[in-house]
């Protein structure tokens, strides 16, 4: 049985449980339990803070783990990056007081910067040549500059909400997160199995996000320009209508396309278009 790690409250473990979840993976909710046994796999999840998953995973209290890849890094634990998940995407910045005259990196020479991330912080000094004094803050990082703590920050950011509330702009984008599957590395070969299936299902699910399933009926005579149009997964499905002169055409378009795709399809004929969302993508 495969014992996974989850953040045990927050926006990661809202999305993990969901993706779990759309998976055919069920458990008791982390507020309620540190540990629960799951339905429909064999496996255990294990309630964590999101900062002690990597050190879990590589110890072998977890097999695996669901964690902001931030926290991977700034830990610098030995685990394996088994897959990306797609969500919980933020980015690591410099940020500093608005009315500052920032020109560049060099700027930070000699100045104090605070963060929760010291080692990635410390990295990308070493990595520009910059000489300057890190600040480690557990929590609040946002205000450092504002009581005097710190000359500049270097905390996450996903709207920028937060830095302007805080009278913050950002400057340097220098890390850029989202949340990973990592695992133990050489697990035995059954645990292994197990982790293949269960990449099996989180990648049907992952495939058929941010895509629609599109039907339509089309005159026979457009359906050479509309394969050109639309080159589906493989190549989209034709199916006759009772009416000779039409068929009815399926296929599978990202989301991003759609709009596009449906006017060209309109300039050509096509009529009766529904769209489906998508729950899973077997490949």
């Amino acid at each position: 049985m495969l014992k996974i790690a989850i953040q045990a409250k927050g926006r990661l473990n809202e999305e993990s449980m969901s993706l779990l979840a759309d998976a055919g993976i069920s458990a008791a909710s982390g507020s309620r339990k540190l540990i629960s046994k799951a339905k429909g796999f064999p496996m255990e999840i294990l309630y964590l803070r999101d900062d002690d998953i990597p050190q879990a995973v590589a110890m072998g209290v977890a097999d695996i783990g669901i964690v902001g890849l931030n926290e991977v890094a700034e830990k610098g634990e030995k685990v394996d990056e088994v897959m990306s998940l797609g969500f919980g995407a933020c980015r690591i910045s410099i940020a500093v007081p608005r009315e500052t005259e920032y020109t560049d990196a060099t700027w930070l020479n000699g100045r104090r910067v605070a963060t929760s991330y010291p080692h990635i912080l410390a990295k990308y000094f070493a990595d520009n040549n910059i000489s300057a004094e890190i600040h480690e803050i557990a929590g609040s990082v946002e205000i450092a500059p504002t009581v005097g703590m710190a000359d500049a920050i270097f905390d996450i950011v996903s709207s920028g909400g937060t830095l302007i509330q805080n009278g913050l702009r950002e400057v340097e984008q220098v890390f850029f997160s989202e949340a990973v599957l990592i695992a133990t590395p050489s697990l035995p070969d059954e645990k292994l199995a197990e982790i293949d299936k269960l990449k099996f299902r989180l990648r049907s699910i992952l495939d058929s996000r941010d895509m629609k399933y599109v039907l339509m009926n089309l005159p026979r005579t457009a359906v050479d320009e509309a394969v050109k149009i639309l080159p589906g997964m493989k190549s989209p499905t034709l199916l006759p209508l009772t009416q000779p002169d039409w068929c009815s055409l399926h296929v599978v378009i990202p989301e991003s396309e759609l709009w596009e795709k449906i006017e060209l399809l309109k300039n050509i004929g096509a009529e009766d278009i529904l769209i489906l969302n998508l729950e899973n993508i077997i490949r």
